[in-house]
Formats: structure tokens, sequence, C-alpha cells
């Protein structure tokens, strides 16, 4: 059984891309079970964020597997193979499960050592626990990828600054309003990243804060810890002519604000600066927002340049974190060799020892009758015949599987011994 990543993020694709192949909650369900009926997958889990779309599958084969989820994961979204390609990467094994402990450790995020990426790696988890998709490959390769992921925050400074993408946001508008204790602001979603960038603008001493959601308990709950103000989505279009920035980070599968609204409030507001974050994959706003007077819009991708100062102050933890990655990813790897090798040093055990049944009964039938003592020594001769016979062999099936070179032993065994004959 082999691991397999496949996906795109941040860096391999823009938004654009990223929106088209996300999978919501309501997809993600049928997504998994499809995902783990297609050629050579056995088991699959997918995270899906708004800076990457990743599928983890255990297959048979990672060559002509990867082509089978890859043109899955394209008609799913009503893409062709070819329009997904150019933005897809691609790992096998070790480099599977070293980029998904880099992924729990927050390395391959877009704000190194944000804490968001943990939450949504186990609730990947979840959700493939739930469908029945995961198997012991992938159950094992999760659970070791949030003990790299613990281990990183508590280990290293790396999360030592409050930097995420909602960060990130506040930092931008702080840059372009200056002082934020006379801005007005409006929160679109009550999820985690609206949380933190709520909190954030609270600790910037933002002086008012409106928090419109779907689900009406949700906003006040969020609401009420900002000191602000619940809405529901429907009083978006007037509140939009009351604020100087608006975040947004939905869930929802088409955008939540429309041009139209934008053209009215500012027509409202006299055309004063409006900035527009929109953290949302699939995008919550307009892409042409900006096309209305005084309106300035900004994706997670116009956020780089505010990341990239982070990354700076951060490249040293950052190295410390890839040496935990790179000794758990050794640690899973042994494990996965010992999967490998157990069943085959079973196997030629069991083969030997029903040679030595087999044997010992034909002894029995050309001796006669014998006494007891006799029948004992016979049957612990044989024993020990075959444990010593064996133990060389085993020994070097299990030194070759630690130095990670026990596969071509391993098909060498079952050649000699004929073990697939007895499968």
């Amino acid at each position: 059984m082999h691991l397999l990543a496949i996906g795109v993020n941040h860096k391999t694709a823009p938004v654009a891309i990223r929106e088209q192949v996300s999978f919501g909650p309501e997809t993600l369900p049928d997504a998994l079970l499809d995902l783990t009926q297609q050629r050579g997958v056995r088991e699959g889990a997918i995270l899906s964020t708004c800076n990457r779309t990743e599928c983890y599958c255990a297959v048979a084969d990672t060559v002509a597997d990867q082509e089978a989820v890859i043109t899955w994961l394209a008609s799913f979204h009503g893409l062709t193979p070819e329009e997904l390609r150019p933005h897809l990467y691609a790992y096998h094994d070790r480099e599977a499960v070293t980029h998904l402990f880099r992924v729990s450790g927050s390395l391959d995020s877009l704000v190194v050592g944000e804490p968001q990426i943990l939450g949504q790696l186990k609730e990947a988890y979840r959700s493939a626990y739930n469908v029945g998709s995961l198997g012991p490959l992938l159950n094992r390769a999760f659970h070791h990828a949030f003990k790299v992921g613990k281990r990183v925050r508590s280990e290293t400074d790396i999360g030592g600054q409050a930097v995420s993408v909602s960060y990130a946001a506040v930092e931008l508008a702080r840059r372009i309003f200056g002082d934020l204790s006379r801005s007005r602001v409006l929160l679109i979603g009550a999820g985690e990243t609206i949380q933190l960038a709520g909190r954030h603008l609270r600790e910037a001493g933002v002086a008012t804060q409106l928090v419109a959601n779907r689900t009406q308990e949700n906003a006040e709950e969020l609401a009420t810890e900002l000191e602000g103000r619940a809405l529901t989505l429907d009083a978006v279009p007037e509140a939009l002519g009351e604020v100087d920035v608006v975040i947004s980070s939905t869930g929802a599968p088409t955008q939540v604000v429309e041009r139209a609204w934008l053209e009215r409030a500012q027509k409202r507001r006299k055309r004063q600066a409006m900035f527009l974050v929109d953290l949302a994959v699939p995008r919550d706003l307009p892409e042409d927002a900006e096309e209305v007077s005084g309106v300035y819009l900004y994706t997670v991708d116009d956020l780089q340049a505010v990341v990239e100062e982070n990354l700076q102050t951060r490249r040293q933890e950052a190295e410390r974190a890839e040496g935990i990655v790179e000794a758990n990813v050794e640690e899973f790897l042994q494990w996965l060799r010992n999967q490998e090798i157990v069943p085959t040093i079973k196997a030629m055990r069991a083969k030997a020892e029903a040679i030595r049944e087999q044997e010992l009964e034909r002894t029995r039938k050309r001796l006669g009758h014998v006494p007891e003592e006799m029948e004992t020594a016979l049957d612990k001769l044989s024993q020990a015949l075959v444990s010593k016979l064996l133990h060389e062999p085993t020994m070097q099936l299990r030194h070759c599987s630690e130095n990670g070179n026990g596969e071509d032993l391993i098909e060498a065994t079952h050649q000699l011994f004929r073990l697939d004959e007895d499968s």
C-alpha cells in the first residue's frame, strides 16, 4: 500500500482555480465516498480550505492510481484534467508523509505558524472517519500528523506572534486607514477566520463591529464577544452604507454581496474609501467590486506582501519545526515498513510450521507407535530446527526494513518460499 497526496494550494493555483476545486461541507461526504470508488483507491481523505484542496489516498499503485485521482478531482468539479494539471502537485510515500506533516505544522501555510490549519486537518479527518473512507494507513498518518502539529506549536515559537491571514487583513486595513479607532467594520460570517479577524480588530481599537451571518445565533455570540452588533444576511445591503471596512469569509457556494449593493452604499457614503477583504473560497464579494468608485478589494492572494514581512521573523523557528517534521517522518515510515515486513515474516513462519507438522506426521506413520517421551523429543527437535533455520532470514528482513531497503528482500522472500501460492 502506498500513500498519495494530490492537490492545489496558494503557491500553485490562483484563487480562481482554488474556488473551482473546493469542497463545501454539503458535498464533502459524497465526494469522499466517490473518491474511494476510484481505481486503486483503498482509503481517502480530503482537506479543503481557502488556501488548499488536497486529496490524501492509500493506493495500490502510485503512478496509475495518481492519474485516476487527478481525473476524478477534475471531473467532480466540471473540469478536464488538462485544465487542472498545471496547478497540481503530487507526492508519493515519503514525500506525501512529509507534506502532510508540514501542513499540520503550518509550515506549508500562507502564513507560516498560523494555528488554524491543525483544526482544519482534524475536521478533514472527522469527515472521512464519519463516512468510513479511512483505513489503517490514513488513520495512522493523520494521528501522527496531529502529534507533529502539537509538537511544533509547543516546542518552537513559530506561532509566537498573533499572525494569520485574518491578522494580515487587519494589518493591511491599518496601513490604509492608519488609526482604526474611528473605523466601522462589517464582518460577514462567524467562523474561525472571521472570529480571529474580529479579535484583532478589537485589539486595534476599532470603534464599531457589525457581524452578519446566516445563523443569527452564531452572529449574536460573536457580536457579544466583540461588543458589537449582530445582523442577518438580509441586513447586509443596508449595513454596507454604514461601514468603512468589510471582511468576509463564509462557506457559501456563491457570492453573498452584490455589486449593486456596493454602488448604492457608496452613493450614500459620498464615495469615501471602502476597504473590502474577501477571505472566502469560493469568493463572497464581487470580482469587479473595484469598478465601484472608492472601493478597494483584496483577496487572500493579495495578502501575500503583508505575509512576507511576517515570514522573516519566523524562519529560524521554522527550521526547528522542520527538524521535528523530519524525525516524525522517519518514525512513521518505520511503522509503515513494519506493517509490510510483519505479514511476510508471519507467512514464512506459517508455511514452515505447516511443513514441519506435515513431515512430523509422516515420520510418526513410518515409525509406528513410539513412546510419549520420543514423541515429545521429535516435536521439540522439529520446532528447534525450524526456529534456527528461520532465525537468520527473519533478522535480515527486520534489518533491511529498519534501513529502508526491505522492499526487494520482501519480494525475494515471497518468491523463494512461494508464499503467494499459499495466500
